[in-house]
């Protein structure tokens, strides 16, 4: 920075306002700054300036779920992607965490507690789970995609609106005229499970219809458990929803063998809409969240932790896409 001072004919003063954005310099002197980087090829050292700012300029990308769902489960890598995008865009670093066990959250939480991160963006928090709440306890700003259940006051979070996207499938089926209207729920400690499943009771309950419930985990493996255990309840069922499109397209494949044919036989919406979706036989209609949306305001809420704000709660709103497994 001397270097550039000198070359520039300014105060190292004004080559560090320069740098840090500051509007206190005057257009000649900044345009001359700028010049003698170029012509002395001056990068800033991100190591003496986190020893100055007490800064890391880097985010945490943590995954409390098994590593093989990041690649399994079409969510986690468009969120992640949209993240990665916006950090990008300030200038920031993604550090992606996993912690699907209590190895790695002990790990992960020593390593957090390091300061190695700014920031950290909590990604499929399960209630019971201690790492949400050790984290609140940490000096570290954290931003939950999805409300963290129990730590809601004390934890920002960024969520899609899941229940009154779920009321958007379960309507639509019925609309269509099913009346025999299934759902494979997400897991119940989750927030996602447990209000994509209050949306389809609150259309079921006012339609004086029967609720035909089964439980999954987000894995292909439950709903195909989940969809066979319908199908034996209640050969009758002519339409499911489905809390996932991963989950989905397990139970397209159980239709399949079954001899059940979709949408003719059952009409079937899943929910996410991400890219799998729209490649399933037949093509998937499911409810959208905006990933992308998420991802964006998930990067504010924590820059904006980093710099003393309060926690806040952010609902983006779902919508439904409609395609051929229930037009």
């Amino acid at each position: 920075m001397r270097d550039v001072a000198r070359e520039a004919g300014v105060s190292y003063a004004t080559v560090s306002r320069v740098l840090n954005g500051h509007d206190w310099v005057s257009p000649e002197s900044a345009r001359a700054v700028r010049e003698a980087i170029a012509r002395t090829g001056y990068t800033a050292n991100p190591h003496a300036r986190s020893l100055v700012t007490g800064r890391s300029g880097s985010i945490a990308f943590l995954l409390t779920e098994p590593q093989h769902l990041l690649f399994e489960d079409p969510v986690f890598p468009v969120l992640l992607r949209g993240v990665a995008q916006a950090l990008s865009e300030r200038s920031l670093t993604p550090v992606l965490l996993i912690a699907g066990t209590a190895a790695e959250r002990e790990r992960v939480l020593a390593y957090l507690q390091g300061r190695h991160v700014d920031g950290v963006l909590l990604v499929s928090s399960h209630a019971g789970d201690p790492l949400p709440a050790q984290l609140a306890a940490t000096e570290v700003p954290v931003v939950a995609c999805g409300r963290v259940l129990g730590l809601e006051g004390r934890i920002s979070s960024v969520s899609a609106d899941d229940r009154a996207g779920a009321r958007s499938a379960v309507e639509h089926l019925m609309a269509t005229g099913r009346r025999r209207v299934a759902t494979i729920t997400g897991p119940l400690d989750t927030p996602g499970g447990v209000d994509r499943l209050e949306g389809y009771r609150d259309v079921v309950r006012a339609r004086g219809a029967e609720e035909l419930v089964r439980h999954g985990d987000w894995s292909r493996d439950s709903a195909a458990a989940a969809m066979r255990s319908l199908l034996e309840a209640d050969p009758q069922l002519d339409a499911v929803f489905i809390a996932s499109d991963l989950m989905a397209s397990a139970a397209l494949a159980v239709l399949r063998a079954a001899g059940r044919s979709v949408p003719e036989d059952v009409a079937v919406v899943g929910f996410d809409d991400t890219g799998l979706a729209a490649t399933l036989d037949p093509p998937l209609s499911s409810v959208r969240q905006p990933l992308g949306r998420i991802g964006q305001e998930m990067v504010r809420l924590v820059v904006d932790a980093v710099e003393g704000g309060e926690p806040l709660a952010t609902t983006v709103p779902t919508s439904l896409v409609v395609r051929a497994s229930a037009p």
